[in-house]
This record gives C-alpha cells, sequence and structure tokens, in this order.
C-alpha cells in the first residue's frame, strides 16, 4: 500500500520588501513548519518579499517548493532559484487555476491586491461548488482585520449569499494556525471556525 501523497499548502503573500519584520518573522516560521511536516510548498514563484521568505525556510526543512511562474517574472529576472518544480503560466489567471489545481489547503499571509485577487478567487469558486478546500487567513498582528469587517458587513447587509463556515477558517495566533493545520494532515477535513 503506498503512502498518501504530502499535503500541498498554497501559500498567499506579499512580494514587497519594506514591510515590518514580525511579518517575515511569522512567515519564516510557517515555511519551517511545512518543512518539518513534510509537506509541499505550493506559492506564486518570486524570489521578492515575503514570498522568498516562507520558501527558504520550508527549503531548508526539507518541503518540496513549487513555484507557480507567470511570464512577466521570467521577463523581469525575479523568479526564485529555490524551485524544486515550476509550472509555467502565462497570466495571473492562470496561475490561480494552476494553484488552486495544485493545492489542498491555502493559507492567506500579510499581502496586498495579488493577495487578496488570490483568497477571493479560491472562495469564489468554493461558494458555487467547483472545490471545497479552505483557506486560512492568518491574521498576524490583526492585518486581516479590516478584510473580515468587510465580509462581515456584507453579509449583515445580505450581499454574501453563502456562509463561509468551513470555507473561511481565522488564525489570530501561531498556535490557532497550528490547530487549523494539523487535522488536514489526517483527514483533509478543516477545523470549524467562524468569521
Amino acid at each position: 500500500m503506498t503512502p498518501p501523497r504530502p499535503l500541498s499548502v498554497a501559500v498567499f503573500c506579499s512580494a514587497a520588501t519594506d514591510i515590518e519584520s514580525k511579518y517575515s518573522e511569522q512567515t519564516a516560521c510557517l515555511g519551517r513548519w511545512i518543512g518539518q511536516q513534510g509537506w509541499r510548498l505550493v506559492y506564486g514563484g518570486a524570489c521578492l518579499g515575503l514570498m522568498e521568505c516562507v520558501a527558504s525556510a520550508a527549503k531548508e526543512a526539507g518541503a518540496t517548493i513549487v513555484g507557480v511562474v507567470p511570464d512577466k517574472l521570467i521577463e523581469r529576472g525575479i523568479v526564485s532559484h529555490l524551485l524544486d518544480e515550476t509550472i509555467h503560466v502565462h497570466s495571473l489567471g492562470q496561475r490561480k487555476e494552476a494553484m488552486l489545481r495544485e493545492s489542498d489547503v491555502f493559507v492567506a499571509l500579510p499581502g496586498g491586491l495579488g493577495t487578496l485577487d488570490e483568497v477571493f478567487h479560491v472562495l469564489g469558486e468554493s461558494s458555487i461548488g467547483y472545490h471545497s478546500k479552505p483557506v486560512v487567513l492568518y491574521n498576524i498582528d490583526g492585518c486581516w482585520d479590516s478584510t473580515l469587517a468587510l465580509l462581515h458587513d456584507l453579509r449583515q447587509r445580505g450581499l454574501l449569499r453563502h456562509d463561509l463556515t468551513g470555507r473561511l477558517l481565522i488564525a489570530h495566533s501561531w498556535e490557532e494556525l497550528l490547530e487549523t493545520l494539523l487535522p488536514l494532515q489526517l483527514d483533509r477535513q478543516p477545523t470549524r471556525m467562524t468569521i
């Protein structure tokens, strides 16, 4: 009997380089932990900011690193040299689809427009039944508070038709993040948390 394949964790995060050290410290912790679990990291493949931070820490701890790399990153010469596997795509839309296909769970670290776009893409696809893979917002220092407030407001106004329970999981601390991710290795079922 063959062992189950390693869990594939997609990490969405910033490629910005001028950010507070607390974000990179927690990002490195996540990368190391993914590697220590023997899991597979799937991410956007850039050599900048939190993207390179999570890949470097995960690689040092033994994770397989999968970069989903759009043409623009190649043209700009900002593809990470840490990749064990490279999936070339033409656009950000194709990158989101490839990351969705390659991953079992999605963890959103602090990020900007690209990260928000990725999170809402995965949630949108889930809301109409294309998949049931969870998204975990790692709310480091309250970085996702305003996003959560927006979603709550939309829900209160009746504009958010689908319940996000089980689809969107919130981790406000490192301990909550581990409590959310650990059960996925065994049965691929998310811990139930609500916004």
